[in-house]
Order: structure tokens, then C-alpha cells, then sequence
């Protein structure tokens, strides 16, 4: 494992990329905060990405908030996607209003993943905005906003 963040700290992108999505599959704790931090540094849109998968996968409630943040502030599709996608796998109930605006992303995937979350979740505050998304543009986030509503509705 510290050869893994010691590549997260100083290794070229690629290598950074893959110490990320590595420290996600052990679902090692200690990872978190030296992801936490490698987050707020590191200025590679696919190295960051992997981070914050690579925190959904571990699943510490510590990188709700970051994780929220990038959802609601950064500019990247690419990394919106993600933060939804991992909010889910968090299980984050803090994370619901948040993801019930992802639910109006310009990006398809985004509000896909919002969708997804928010099913993963189970917070019955979510079947109204998700009812809304059964009429989306996107044949892909309606049929994830189905099935969303099926597990609130434990189907």
C-alpha cells in the first residue's frame, strides 16, 4: 500500500491514474485521507476521477462532503458522472438534495448516475424527482429512474 500512495503522490499521470484505481479495489481506510488530499492537489482531470471512484469503493463516510462538492461545483462532466456514480456506492443520505439536482445535469450521465444513487440509497424523498426523470430526454436516465423507484418501492 505505500507503494501505491507513494505513486499517487509523485508518479507521472498514468501511473497516478492506476495507484488510484488500485487503492480503490483494496478498500483500504488508511487510503482515504491520502486520497482526500491528492484530490485537492492533483490537476489531472482522469487521475482525479479515479480518485473519487476509488473513494466510493472504500466507503468511508469521511469523503461524502468532498465527493458532494464535486457533484455540485466542478466544471468536468467526467467527474460529476463519478461523484454521483460514487455517492451511491457510498450510500450517502447527506448526499440526496444534491443528487436530486444531478437529476437536471446538462450531462446524460450525470443525472444516469443520480438516478442510480439515489435508488442505492433508498431515501423515499427522492420517488418525486425520479417520477419527473421517467420523462427525460434520455431513453438511459429514464430507465435508470425506474428502476430507482422500484427499490424505494422494494420491488
Amino acid at each position: 500500500m505505500e507503494d501505491l500512495l507513494g505513486k499517487l503522490r509523485n508518479g507521472s499521470p498514468p501511473v497516478r491514474y492506476t495507484a488510484a484505481l488500485k487503492l480503490g479495489k483494496l478498500k483500504d481506510k488508511s487510503a482515504v485521507e491520502p486520497l482526500l488530499e491528492a484530490l485537492n492537489v492533483d490537476d489531472d482531470e482522469w487521475v482525479r476521477d479515479n480518485i473519487v471512484f476509488a473513494l466510493g469503493e472504500i466507503g468511508d463516510q469521511r469523503a461524502v462532503f468532498p465527493i458532494i462538492r464535486i457533484l455540485e461545483k466542478e466544471e468536468s462532466p467526467r467527474l460529476r458522472k463519478t461523484a454521483a456514480k460514487s455517492l451511491g456506492l457510498l450510500k450517502a443520505k447527506k448526499a440526496v438534495p444534491s443528487l436530486i439536482k444531478a437529476l437536471n445535469d446538462p450531462d446524460f450521465r450525470v443525472r444516469k448516475n443520480a438516478a442510480r444513487s439515489l435508488g442505492q440509497i433508498g431515501d423515499i424523498s427522492a420517488r418525486g424527482p425520479l417520477t419527473d426523470a421517467l420523462k427525460d430526454g434520455s431513453s438511459t436516465v429514464a430507465k435508470f429512474a425506474e428502476e430507482a423507484i422500484l427499490r424505494l418501492e422494494g420491488l
